[in-house]
């Protein structure tokens, strides 16, 4: 039995599961934004003894939303959260609770879960983005998490869509989607997507699957400009490492099948003939658990 636990920026997840990433024990926690890393550490500290006792959990593994040194296990930063910048929490999982800990950022673990446990379940290489409040990625290659020479990852939200200095993450994050919404949304106040959306100041992308399934002409014209945009970053991803599966995972991959297939159409006409039809592309099967469950399947390496 392990631990696995979740640190991001609005939630704490901690649990308990075994090596195939079944989970059987969870606590979960709001962040308090206002009371930062040591708020999210004294949560940690009162549910993690209890949860080990319960389960005899013999490793921990740490997904944490936001860079890390994966082999020191000391955080660089949070871009949501202060007070983690530099804090060693492999050390301080260690002095609590006197085992061993492995710890990687979370689009890298949620990765890791959703290529041995979910959509990229026997497939390889597996390449995994993550579309919330930012737009993160992680590849699997052999089992094993890619992380390439320091301080490299796989950051695909960083991706440039032109010269300009266009990121993906400015297209395809959740924020993004909201602020194209609601500029769609104010040209044509009469669709169906800006009723389901008015009054409201941000969630937006929320509301596109509900306005697709009535035909909405600016939902379907903002699923088009979004996966176009996505597959067009993706499309960098296949011609350098060949996934044999790319995952869709966060926020924003919740509009569904729709987002899929129009990402996988796109994406075809992107990448160079000899390698179509390309990778299959897949919504993730874990949703909330993905990083909770690649953290189980860190602790199995934990030492």
């Amino acid at each position: 039995m392990f631990v696995g636990i979740e640190i991001g920026g609005t939630k704490l997840q901690l649990v308990a599961g075994d090596i195939e990433g079944t989970i059987i024990e969870r606590r979960r926690f709001e962040v308090d934004q206002a009371r930062g890393g040591e708020g999210i550490r004294e949560q940690i500290a009162s549910a993690l003894p209890q949860l080990i006792s319960v389960t005899n959990a013999k490793a921990i593994g740490v997904g944490f939303g936001g860079p890390v040194d994966n082999e020191t296990g000391h955080i660089c930063c949070s871009h949501q959260i202060e007070g983690w910048s530099e804090f060693p929490i492999g050390d301080w999982l260690k002095q609590l609770s006197g085992l061993p800990v492995k710890v990687d950022n979370d689009a890298n673990t949620a990765a890791f879960g959703e290529a041995l446990c979910g959509a990229g379940k026997g497939a390889n290489p597996v390449f995994y983005i993550t579309m919330g409040s930012g737009v993160g990625g992680g590849l699997v290659v052999d089992g094993r998490i890619y992380h390439g020479a320091k301080p490299g990852e796989a950051e695909i939200g960083h991706i440039r869509l032109d010269k300009t200095g266009v990121i993906v993450e400015e297209r395809c994050s959740g924020w993004a989607v909201d602020r194209r919404i609601r500029e769609a949304c104010a040209g044509s106040p009469k669709s169906k997507l800006a009723e389901l959306t008015r009054g409201m100041r941000r969630g937006e992308a929320t509301q596109l699957a509900a306005a697709l399934e009535v035909d909405d002409l600016v939902a379907k014209e903002i699923l088009a400009e979004t996966a176009s945009d996505l597959a067009f970053g993706l499309s960098h991803v296949v011609h350098l490492f060949h996934p044999e599966v790319i995952v869709l995972g966060g926020g924003v991959s919740l509009i569904g099948e729709p987002l899929r297939a129009a990402v996988a159409k796109a994406l075809t006409g992107f990448i160079m003939e000899a390698f179509h039809p390309g990778p299959q592309v897949k919504l993730a099967g874990l949703s909330e658990d993905a990083v909770p469950v690649g953290a189980l399947k860190l602790a199995g390496l934990a030492k």
